[in-house]
């Protein structure tokens, strides 16, 4: 005779049996695979009420707040196995995969070739400059690199500036597809020679004596004129950017056509280059010259010879400096950086299929084919990357554990503190690390909140909405409930339940 379990066993079963299935090495992930059975699935009152305020359903949000060590099933679980936009939180998956597949002390060389003999201080061929993916190759540290080329004796090249960009595979993108906005510096897209995000940035400088605001462009750019400043005015410090009146749609010169408002000091206004393609041509060519070089050429794109050894490279910093600046200021063209060195490394060319391919490998390896990620270009600024708030908490818990902890978790804004969160109105500043995400219709957090207790837990929530810039009071108020240990009752009861 066949018999039948309690229903009430039903769910625990299945659970257990998902349990065996992954192997003991993997037992502590079966409460986050129970998320929908266990935990606490109703929202907190006073986030309930800030969304009511906000004027956003519960069905906008995704939630789940875990203890870190995976020990004990979620304090709180609602629609956390909903794939949802998760704007910039998905740097976390891109920074902790390079993390564990590259190393903390991973640097990206950039090389110098001559493609020519020198003599009496004359290059007599070309010289070549690869990147390899840099993702922070500044002014400064480009200006040092030439300036290490003519200590080979080099002050006339006869031939050309060759910019080897073959590292990466990536089509040339409009940078105002996404949102139109061409000319913001997040929008800058991915390049094996990424040289200074392909940005300048305006210094306006008050000079009441002489009734204008000076005016300092940087960096150069060969052929491309900036005026020297703009006339002051009394109005107040308000949109000063629209009082300017720029113009920059000329690639090779830049007006403003308005006034400064005296009252604003100095400020700075970074703008993306209008012609993306000839950034890097026009920077290398200013700086060479503005070092006493000589070109007889021109500057373009090409690849180094074969066989042709680098006479020099230069090391950028530790990829745990770019992780930092990707997660606590959600650096977009660094992150895809750091997405493309991942296939870029592993299989010598980087390309965004490549790393796609490349995590859905780590992820399956590790977590198996549950709730795999939706990966576009690693950074979030996509409208079709999607995951789970429950992956995301698997990857978390992961990361918590491993060796990489320190690296990740010192990436991430501090609530209160700093990076993206430095303004954050949340009343206990100083308990979160949390990555931040926004685009229109979509805000998010996730990250570790330390508790009161003094055990931490990891928190993920997803807004996914026309009204999504709204929620903002509901995400403070469900760190602030994190922080004080809310529902970590239910976890222990739920778990001692289980073992029963």
């Amino acid at each position: 005779m066949r018999t039948t379990r309690p229903a009430a066993l039903l769910p625990q079963h299945r659970c257990a049996s998902r349990g065996w299935r992954l192997g003991w090495a993997r037992a502590w992930l079966v409460p986050l695979l129970c998320v929908g059975l266990w935990a606490r699935a109703e929202l907190p009152p006073e986030v309930v009420a800030a969304l009511a305020r906000a004027k956003l359903p519960a069905d906008a949000l995704s939630v789940l707040v875990t203890d870190v060590d995976g020990k004990s099933p979620p304090r709180l679980s609602h629609r956390a196995q909903v794939a949802m936009n998760p704007a910039s939180v998905m740097k976390l998956v891109t920074t902790y995969v390079a993390l564990d597949q590259l190393g903390p002390a991973f640097t990206w060389p950039t090389s110098v070739y001559l493609d020519g003999p020198v003599r009496d201080g004359v290059l007599q061929g070309h010289l070549v400059i690869k990147g390899q993916g840099d993702p922070k190759l500044v002014v400064e540290r480009l200006w040092l690199l030439l300036r290490r080329v003519q200590g080979l004796g080099i002050r006339l090249i006869s031939g050309d500036i060759v910019l080897d960009r073959s590292a990466f595979e990536v089509a040339e993108q409009d940078p105002g597809e996404f949102d139109g906005e061409r000319l913001r510096p997040y929008n800058a897209s991915p390049d094996a020679l990424l040289l200074n995000f392909k940005s300048l940035a305006f210094t306006f400088v008050p000079d009441p004596a002489a009734g204008v605001a000076r005016l300092q462009a940087e960096p150069p750019l060969a052929g491309v004129s900036v005026p020297a400043s703009v006339p002051l005015s009394s109005e107040p410090c308000a949109d000063w950017r629209s009082a300017l009146k720029g113009d920059f749609n000329d690639p090779i010169k830049v007006r403003f056509a308005g006034t400064y408002p005296a009252s604003c000091g100095e400020r700075v206004w970074p703008v993306a280059y209008p012609d993306p393609p000839q950034f890097a041509p026009r920077l290398v060519e200013a700086l060479w010259r503005e070092l006493g070089g000589a070109l007889t050429g021109k500057v373009r794109d090409g690849r180094a010879p074969t066989g042709l050894k680098p006479v020099l490279e230069v090391a950028s910093p530790p990829i745990t400096d770019a992780i930092r600046d990707i997660n606590k200021f959600s650096n977009n063209v660094m992150a895809q950086q750091l997405f493309l060195t991942l296939s870029a490394q592993a299989r010598g060319v980087g390309s965004l299929a490549g790393s796609r391919s490349l995590i859905n490998t780590w992820w399956a390896a590790r977590f198996g084919e549950t709730d795999a990620p939706v990966l576009d270009n690693g950074s979030g600024l996509s409208r079709s990357e999607r995951i789970t708030a429950q992956a995301l908490g698997r990857l978390l818990q992961t990361a918590w554990a491993s060796p990489y902890m320190p690296e990740l978790v010192s990436s991430l804004p501090i609530s209160g503190v700093d990076g993206t969160l430095r303004r954050s109105k949340m009343r206990l500043p100083g308990t979160a690390h949390l990555k931040t995400g926004s685009l229109r219709d979509v805000v998010s957090i996730a990250g570790y909140v330390d508790a009161a207790s003094g055990q931490r837990v990891v928190l993920i929530a997803m807004v996914n909405h026309p009204n999504a810039s709204a929620a903002r009071p509901a995400l403070d108020a469900l760190v602030e409930w994190a922080a004080k240990d809310n529902g970590r009752d239910i976890g222990r009861d739920s778990a001692r339940s289980s073992a029963r």
